[in-house]
């Protein structure tokens, strides 16, 4: 028997028909898996329908909500590839990612119709189905098209190599690339997460990441239908309401970025009945180690890290709740059946493999496993360049320590070069985040006339008194930062650029500082 995503979720409908399986926030709509099942077939059958086949792309630009779970399975029970649109883009690049991947159907819902009315026009081989009621004149009815759909089941032969979905990278650094993965890999991938995580069919998940990032999607959402666990969906983050949610529907567990996690901690806890969760997985991004000493000190769970990229499916390690403070700051060790390696950096193309570095030394992070993508769609070149005799060259900087765990630095093209010294700005952030006064901060680095790049370092304060002179001091006075690291520069910001998957764009940053430090400009 072929396992694919479309199987794996008539298995769970088969185990548990009458188990509550989905629970929609801001619909207020529950459904058994049984009830989930039939709306999953009427949509597949209502993409049908509409003339999808095999292998046709289907694209999703909503925020969370049961509709795009609903499209996640039928799309993989009638072998079409799913595309998840991150909810964020301008639409323009909307534009491009429809461009590029050219689907059949796209569904979305109103709170993004503004930016699909922008551009819908120029695309008249889509069909676009909205989610929501008062739907405008180019769209059709999602609920008109479902509700006249059979709930039949689907007989479409769908295989463990087909494409299972295109999932478009953050684009933090230039055009976004289409990821192809087969349904065989995400079902790995499904597995190495249930494992590391511990997941049971008794759990109850918050989603509260976006569904489009794979981070949420596989790591999450699809373990827990996996295995028949129980998916709460909250539309949009936000602190109260997931902290309340936790104590009405008894959340056991949830994912979340650093980010997320940070803000979380603002909140007054003791206002909350939190004792049924049980455990936070967090990604997408490293975290300081005095967060998760604060996330243990306040909320009492055990933590699990995973660490990847979207072209790996996405988790390559995982730090359990054992390592979480012994190894504080580290990615974990490698997933089960991933082998990871740390090899030369070069600037003309990628490292042979066999290039390894001795342990503890920095160099580029390089990766084998099962969940690996088929290539970037469209994108032939690049696919050759980061799938170098078998490994995935990820672009992050990093190390191995004697026990084989994996510590991130840094992006490669984020690593800073002062007086001809590599400065990896993780390590600088790590320090200042452990002063009370910041909330938040990223470091970047700066072009200078005399050592060719300075450490700038953009902070969100929690205590609005904190001064520049005051944190110079502090890491003047850390143990933990070589003189030449600290940050020759300072900029307050009211928040963080980031991505939908919770990473810091570096890019816009940079883009800040030349606007600031421009001679004549007003900043200046």
């Amino acid at each position: 028997m072929t396992i694919t995503i479309g199987k794996i979720f008539d298995l769970t409908v088969k185990k548990f028909p009458n188990k509550e399986a989905l629970y929609d926030v801001r619909k207020n709509v529950r459904y058994t898996y049984h009830e989930w099942s039939e709306q999953v077939n009427r949509l597949a059958n209502a993409l049908i329908n509409e003339g999808v086949k095999k292998g046709d792309r289907v694209s999703t630009f909503m925020f969370n909500t049961e509709e795009l779970g609903t499209a996640f399975f039928a799309c993989a029970k009638i072998g079409a590839v799913f595309n998840p649109i991150n909810f964020r883009l301008m639409p323009e690049e909307v534009a491009y990612i429809l461009s590029d991947a050219a689907p059949k159907v796209v569904l979305f819902e109103k709170a993004l119709e503004p930016v699909v009315s922008a551009i819908a026009n120029r695309f008249d081989k889509i069909s676009f189905w909205f989610i929501d009621e008062d739907k405008p004149e180019y769209a059709a009815s999602y609920q008109e098209k479902v509700a006249s759909a059979l709930t039949e089941d689907i007989q479409v032969e769908v295989d463990e190599n087909d494409i299972y979905a295109f999932i478009y990278t953050s684009g933090t650094t230039g055009r976004p690339k289409g990821v192809m993965h087969i349904h065989r890999n995400m079902v790995n991938q499904s597995l190495l997460c249930i494992a590391a995580s511990k997941m049971e069919a008794e759990d109850v998940g918050l989603v509260t990441a976006p569904m489009f990032h794979c981070a949420e999607l596989h790591c999450a959402f699809l373990p827990r239908v996996h295995i028949g666990a129980k998916n709460v969906i909250l539309h949009q983050f936000n602190p109260k309401a997931i902290l309340s949610l936790i104590e009405k529907e008894k959340i056991t567990r949830f994912f979340a970025a650093p980010t997320m996690w940070n803000m979380l901690l603002q909140e007054d806890l003791s206002q909350y009945d939190l004792s049924s969760l049980k455990q936070g997985l967090y990604g997408a991004a490293p975290m300081a180690p005095s967060l998760v000493h604060a996330l243990h000190d306040r909320f009492g769970i055990s933590l699990v890290q995973a660490y990847g990229m979207t072209e790996m499916g996405p988790a390559i390690t995982f730090l359990s709740e054992a390592d979480q403070l012994r190894k504080a700051g580290s990615a974990g060790q490698a997933a089960l059946n991933h082998d990871i390696r740390i090899v030369r950096t070069r600037e003309d193309g990628p490292s042979d493999p066999d290039d390894v570095v001795p342990v503890g030394e920095t160099g580029e992070i390089i990766v084998q496993g099962p969940c690996l993508m088929t290539g970037y769609f469209n994108h032939e070149e690049a696919t050759k360049k980061a799938m170098y005799k078998g490994w995935y060259y990820s672009r992050d900087i990093g190390y191995l320590d004697e026990d084989g765990f994996l510590f991130v630095n840094d992006r490669v093209d984020d690593m800073i070069i002062s007086g001809g010294e590599n400065i990896y700005p993780r390590e600088v952030e790590d320090v200042l985040h452990g002063h009370q006064g910041v909330l938040d901060v990223a470091v970047v680095g700066q072009p200078d006339d005399r050592w060719g790049e300075s450490v700038t370092a953009f902070v969100v304060k929690k205590d609005q008194t904190i001064t520049e002179q005051e944190l110079d001091e502090y890491c003047k006075n850390s143990e933990s930062l070589a003189n030449y690291k600290r940050p020759r520069k300072y900029v307050f910001s009211e928040a963080l650029p980031r991505n939908a998957s919770g990473k810091i764009q570096k890019f816009v940053l940079r883009k800040q500082l030349e606007e600031i430090f421009t001679p004549g400009s007003t900043n200046s």
